[in-house]
């Protein structure tokens, strides 16, 4: 909204140019969830507990998790509400990658809602079914893959892998429920990272701040045609949100850092897990996401291998799963764990950024 006025100012005042600037947008978009973050973060905490909408605990877990019950959960609304509102202001709403992104925000945020609500109104840590929440997730993923494919360029379906400039195949309308499930897959493995005080808020903000160079290069032709990745004009304004999203990342950090003083709950990871995806999508980086994500994809990974291992061997490979707790319980401390699952993070982020330039 506020983009759409300043636009209208320019030939009035020339310098006001400068809020037009997509740089410099999305570094106020950041500030603008930070600040939203800061100032509305401890009334939210203090209105969660009146509420009473404390975390329960698994108790099959670690020992020294059981202290944390109780603790404020569903947090994800103060992110999700920073970014939306930061969008508005600076976003600019007539790109319609701007709504497909900001819809599935929402709506994966919705189905994560409902199943905190259950587990804070059944004081357990089972909320929504898993067939019911599946159903939620594909019902969206399936909503906003239509969209981007039907809405999309002739190489939407065009598959990129790292380290070639030429995409590897057309996949045709085989891409959509490769799409769907990359979605899902995503929105799930984000969910299945938040586990640990600080860990998933740390991670995210790794992943949007390398989404958000993406985001620009693959929007600038120069820059895109020089590396050789597809270009997507759409996609720049996309740089806003990601931005906006590592901003309210590190402010939701500041109440989340340990000990927490409150937990994400499902409406904060499954709806950022999900548009991460959504994000790489529109980019073309469906594969390279995967690599960004790298942490996401050995913690949902270590869940499938334990799954499969104790149904077909009765066998655990981990002492538990998500990974996370499996080095908690091989005696690492929480903040160690933490720390170094973010490294591990960077590591892969820089990883995916290298593969611009070796292809």
């Amino acid at each position: 909204m506020f983009f759409e006025l300043i636009e209208q100012l320019y030939s009035i005042f020339t310098p006001f140019r400068v809020f037009g600037y997509l740089t410099f947008r999305s570094a106020f978009a950041a500030l603008t969830t930070l600040l939203i973050c800061f100032i509305f973060g401890s009334k939210i905490i203090e209105y969660l507990k009146r509420l009473k909408i404390g975390q329960s605990i698994r108790q099959d877990g670690p020992a020294t998790h059981l202290m944390k019950s109780g603790t404020p959960t569903m947090g994800g609304i103060l992110i999700i509400m920073s970014v939306v509102i930061a969008m508005l202001f600076w976003g600019n709403l007539k790109n319609p990658a701007v709504w497909i992104t900001l819809s599935a925000f929402v709506l994966f945020g919705a189905i994560g809602f409902i199943d905190d609500y259950l587990k804070v109104k059944k004081h357990n840590s089972e909320g929504l079914p898993a067939w019911a929440k599946l159903i939620g997730q594909f019902a969206v993923a399936i909503t906003i893959v239509l969209v981007i494919y039907f809405s999309g360029g002739e190489e939407i379906t065009a598959l990129y892998i790292p380290f070639f400039k030429e995409p590897v195949l057309d996949m045709g309308w085989w891409w959509i429920p490769f799409a769907v499930l990359l979605v899902v897959g995503e929105s799930n493995a984000v969910n299945f990272s938040d586990g640990l005080d600080g860990l998933l808020a740390g991670l995210l903000i790794i992943v949007f701040l390398t989404l958000a160079a993406l985001t620009y290069i693959s929007g600038r032709f120069d820059f895109s045609t020089y590396l050789g990745i597809p270009h997507i004009p759409e996609a720049a304004e996309l740089t806003v949100f990601c931005l906006a999203a590592a901003g309210a990342c590190v402010g939701f950090l500041w109440f989340n850092a340990h000990p927490a003083e409150v937990f994400m709950g499902d409406v904060g990871s499954l709806s950022l897990g999900g548009v991460i995806a959504v994000i790489s999508l529109i980019t073309k980086k469906e594969i390279l996401i995967l690599v960004i994500g790298g942490v996401f994809v050995l913690e949902i990974a270590s869940v499938i291998i334990q799954v499969a291992s104790y149904k077909l061997r009765k066998k655990r490979v981990f002492k538990m799963a998500p990974l996370h707790h499996h080095y908690e319980l091989m005696g690492w401390s929480e903040t160690k764990t933490v720390i170094r699952f973010w490294i591990l993070g960077g590591l892969f982020a820089i990883i995916a950024l290298s593969t611009l330039k070796i292809q």
